[in-house]
């Protein structure tokens, strides 16, 4: 055993935590999580605070079963462990078990199926009596997509899909046998459905599909449940980090590289049973390609499609990804190029509105140059006309700025003089694109601007000194631009 501390929220204060020296950090933080408090954890007390009472339920009714030794087992090896309420000591809110598929796999890689179905069957016996009043408890898998790779199956195949319905039927055939003992000892009987398919008859796994079939056979003979539902694929959680999970449930693998930087469990193991040394797979890798499989999300959409019929609760079916649309390339103008300069006033601020057109005459590249305005505001507005450009070089029809930047709102604005194609504006931006609207796509509907009279009080005016009290300004200079009078304190 070891102690370290550890948090599952960086905000946290970290607890001292005690678990096994092979077991993760990522497992120690898990544990932080799942145990009630806020204080020092091990992994043998905090166990032993739900095994208990479920223990003593079970002997109570007169369970013929090792239950506290099964669970205890089931957690050392990290093969199952229950959700985070049954830990918490609230299981009614959400009894769920999970079990790691690779963790069934004995020292040959053979998967030990009379082991998972005893785990199948001491998970829906665990959950009756941590929850004995709720009718739903969840008996999933996880890091099936790590079991597929221990055995050498590509996740895509049809095989790999074969193999996760014999799980499946694993599954429901032992947890529905379960809940049919437990309820003819504890009730209520419920009638059982018997609508899921038979699991496939060959796979290439030794023995895995006649374990499917005798499952199904054991659900067959029941008379009823003591539970609605038994099984279900829930999102992965802290239980899945606790049991060193890679993937959660049926989800495959997306990435061989691991937190850490280094290589994945699934990704060592496919390497290993598919005899790629190290050396081939860093030249594969170098030259493009990748060493081991990287299913997409079309894979994991199959697999959901094949293990759903079995299970009675899932998660919603991953939707496809959308692929992305091919690299837009710039479109250069060319060294010399056409296009206008355009001296206008909006408000009485001057601007230079400056075009740069293709050979077809279409916009290419704009520029706004100020003339008394602020370095900071003159250089927002070139980077402004600098990213316009590149939109424009990029293929973003004009048609959207012109959508986007019309009927901005902010000083200085106010009659336009110098453009007759344009008579008043309410922002520089709204007079630049009105401008390009009417020579470049011919738009003479735009509706004119209505100037409000705070467009144009105060706005631009830092080289002018400001009014003093009772002073009216002078109608012969620019101050008569403004419609207002302002009073300033001493």
């Amino acid at each position: 055993m070891r102690r370290i501390e550890a948090s599952p929220d960086p905000d946290a204060a970290p607890r001292v935590v005690t678990l096994p020296v092979s077991w993760e950090d990522s497992a120690a933080a898990a544990l932080a999580a799942l145990a009630p408090g806020d204080g020092p954890v091990a992994l043998a007390t905090a166990a032993q605070a739900w095994i208990a009472p479920v223990a003593a339920a079970g002997a109570q009714v007169g369970v013929d079963m090792p239950l506290a030794d099964r669970l205890h087992r089931l957690l050392m090896l990290r093969r199952a462990a229950p959700s985070e309420a049954v830990w918490r000591g609230a299981a009614a809110e959400a009894p769920g078990f999970v079990l790691n598929l690779p963790a069934f796999l004995d020292s040959d890689g053979q998967l030990d199926l009379a082991d998972l179905a005893e785990a199948v069957d001491t998970a829906v016996t665990a959950l009756t009596f941590a929850a004995p009043r709720v009718a739903d408890i969840d008996v999933g898998m996880a890091d099936l997509a790590g079991l597929l790779a221990a055995l050498g199956v590509d996740y895509e195949s049809e095989a790999a899909q074969d193999i996760a319905r014999c799980l499946a039927a694993i599954l429901r055939g032992r947890a529905d046998a379960a809940s049919g003992r437990l309820g003819r000892v504890m009730g209520p009987m419920r009638p059982a459905t018997f609508n899921w398919p038979a699991p496939p008859r060959t796979v290439p796994v030794r023995g895995l599909a006649e374990a499917a079939h005798a499952a199904r056979q054991a659900a067959a003979g029941i008379e009823g449940l003591r539970h609605r539902a038994t099984t279900g694929i829930t999102r992965a959680g802290v239980t899945e980090a606790l049991l060193g999970c890679e993937t959660g449930g049926i989800a495959p693998a997306f990435s061989a590289v691991s937190a850490g930087g280094g290589l994945t469990r699934w990704a060592r193991a496919w390497l290993g049973i598919s005899g790629i040394t190290a050396e081939e797979a860093l030249a594969t890798a170098l030259a493009g390609g990748s060493p081991v499989p990287l299913p997409g999300t079309a894979a994991h959409g199959a697999m959901y499609d094949a293990v759903a019929p079995f299970m009675h609760a899932m998660p919603a079916r991953p939707l496809p990804m959308k692929v992305p649309a091919a690299a837009v390339r710039r479109r250069d103008l060319p060294g010399r190029h056409s296009g206008y300069t355009q001296k206008a006033s909006v408000g009485g601020h001057k601007l230079f509105l400056r075009t740069g057109e293709y050979s077809d005459g279409s916009l290419g590249e704009i520029a706004i140059g100020l003339h008394k305005e602020g370095a900071a505001f003159r250089g927002l507005m070139d980077n402004f006309a600098l990213a316009v450009s590149l939109g424009l070089q990029h293929g973003v029809p004009l048609e959207r700025f012109v959508e986007a930047f019309t009927f901005t709102r902010f000083g200085p604005a106010g009659a336009v003089e110098g453009d007759p194609a344009v008579h008043a504006a309410t922002s520089l931006l709204d007079y630049a694109f009105r401008n390009l609207a009417a020579n470049y796509l011919g738009r003479h509907d735009i509706p004119d601007a209505e100037i409000e009279e705070s467009d144009t009080v105060g706005d631009g005016m830092r080289d002018q000194a400001p009014l003093l009290p009772l002073d009216l300004p002078d109608e012969t200079s620019s101050r008569a631009r403004r419609r207002g009078l302002r009073v300033i304190s001493r």
